[in-house]
């Protein structure tokens, strides 16, 4: 692969782990939605949402790694490969420092912070349901 094909590749990868998190933020969201206008307590249905979430942070962050990795590994092909026109090694040297990806610990570290946060407000509102419900009983 020549320089251009490698910086093309590099931001794609960006693109794809972009599209990614954008699909995490969004069935996030959607969950606490759905969860914040159930007005009957259901434990039940509060953990299989909580199973079914996990099991979508899983798959969700397997290809956000795998992705990040792909990026990383352009990344080095990018500052390891020889162009040797002048206009490939200006561009080398205005855009490669910019190419600062997060790291992966950071990343993973970013999620599952996120999953962790996302089952405890699902959860939290359950316990609420069930206080309003025991307060309407009295």
């Amino acid at each position: 692969m020549n320089y251009a094909e490698l910086i093309q590749l590099y931001f794609e990868r960006s693109n794809a782990l972009q599209a990614y998190w954008t699909l995490y933020v969004v069935i996030v969201g959607g969950l606490l939605a759905f969860s914040s206008l159930r007005k009957q307590p259901a434990a039940l249905t509060t953990a299989i949402v909580s199973l079914l979430f996990l099991l979508f942070a899983y798959e969700n962050l397997s290809a956000i790694q795998a992705t990040a990795s792909q990026r990383f590994a352009t990344l080095d092909a990018i500052k390891k490969s020889e162009g040797s026109a002048a206009d490939v090694a200006r561009l080398r040297e205005a855009l490669e420092p910019t190419l600062n990806p997060a790291s992966l610990g950071s990343t993973r570290t970013t999620h599952l912070l996120s999953d962790a946060l996302t089952i405890a407000a699902l959860w939290a509102m359950e316990l609420r349901r069930r206080k309003m419900q025991r307060a309407i009983e009295v």
